[in-house]
């Protein structure tokens, strides 16, 4: 009798564990996804109109292109990593989505819708596999390595377009944002949303992102384990380039043509979600749901201030804040987590 009751009780101290461990790794996903809520009840009431459906659903498309963008950075950031990059790579592949699917009379390929995408895919593949060159063969630090692929990826993006917009004119293409498969969810959000368990999924469950978390808590120690470091993190880049490139598509389908002017900036908003979530710029640890809940809270800030009338440059000095915030917030996580 007596050791039923002390196996119950063990089960009971094991289940209490295991609770207070879940609660522990999510409770910066909790303040994110609580500061979500308190941002939208104010500006329910600071900004006019912000309580309409339309609105939610900009917000929801706005959050779409960049939520895509910063899944991918999550794997770089659980490394240990950065990715500058992501902003510029995604107009970067946005262009060649309008070169290659833009109208011949215009003097574009217009390739078959499937067959642009998929080269659209390859050449986001391509950054990440420059990028993860440069950091796994050529020892470049990523900080670095990603700066240099930003610059170069906004130079081709201007040379590539001569400096002009370029309209995609395929209702195909344009409805992959903009159209509605779920009631009025624009297919944007559903692909975001989807994408969002894809990711969750490598992260958590294969071997992808169990090495890339390992390589972002102790490289040396994972290296002398048997792993191939530089090969992993050679696909941990490649992988988030074609989260850049699937990025690039819904941005440049939410509105029929890809500016090659744009994208500068937005590698902040990325890495201010993946942050705001709960990963760790240390590496090491990485929520691909707190990525979600950054990039919703990201674009909601930013389209209520959009509506308050507040100036683009003050809300730069907002993303800043927020930015520092976050990191503030991890350093704070760490230095408790290093203490016990």
């Amino acid at each position: 009798m007596s050791t039923e009751v002390e196996t119950k009780d063990q089960a009971s101290e094991k289940s209490n564990s295991k609770v207070v461990t879940f609660l522990k790794s999510s409770i910066q996903q909790l303040f994110a996804f609580a500061a979500l809520i308190l941002i939208y009840i104010y500006f329910l009431f600071a900004a006019p109109n912000f309580a309409s459906i339309g609105v939610f659903m900009n917000v929801l498309m706005a959050a779409s292109a960049i939520g895509v963008m910063a899944l991918g950075a999550t794997f770089i950031i659980a490394t240990g990593g950065i990715d500058l990059s992501v902003g510029t790579g995604m107009t970067l592949t946005a262009v060649s989505a309008g070169l290659l699917r833009g109208s011949p009379e215009s003097g574009y390929l217009g390739l078959p819708v499937g067959i642009g995408l998929l080269l659209v895919l390859v050449v986001g593949a391509v950054i990440g596999l420059v990028n993860g060159f440069n950091v796994a063969f050529l020892g470049i630090p990523p900080f670095i390595a990603t700066l240099a692929m930003m610059m170069a990826a906004n130079g081709l993006s201007l040379s590539l377009s001569g400096k002009s917009s370029i309209k995609i004119p395929s209702p195909f293409y344009y409805n992959l944002s903009n159209g509605k498969l779920i009631g009025s969810l624009p297919n944007a959000a559903l692909i975001f949303i989807i994408l969002t368990v894809i990711a969750s999924i490598l992260l958590t469950r294969t071997v992808l992102g169990r090495y890339a978390l390992s390589m972002g808590s102790n490289i040396e120690a994972t290296r002398l384990s048997g792993v191939n470091v530089r090969f992993w993190t050679l696909m941990v880049y490649i992988a988030a380039g074609i989260f850049t490139a699937i990025g690039g598509i819904l941005y440049s389908a939410r509105f029929g043509f890809a500016q090659p002017a744009e994208g500068l900036g937005l590698e902040l908003q990325a890495i201010a979600a993946v942050v705001i979530g709960g990963t760790s710029l240390a590496g090491g640890r990485a929520t691909i749901i707190g990525t979600f809940i950054g990039a919703l809270l990201m674009n909601t800030l930013t389209t209520g201030l959009q509506m308050m009338g507040v100036a683009k440059e003050w809300q730069l000095v907002v993303t800043g804040l927020v930015i520092l915030l976050a990191v503030f917030i991890d350093n704070v996580r760490r230095a408790r987590a290093q203490a016990v």
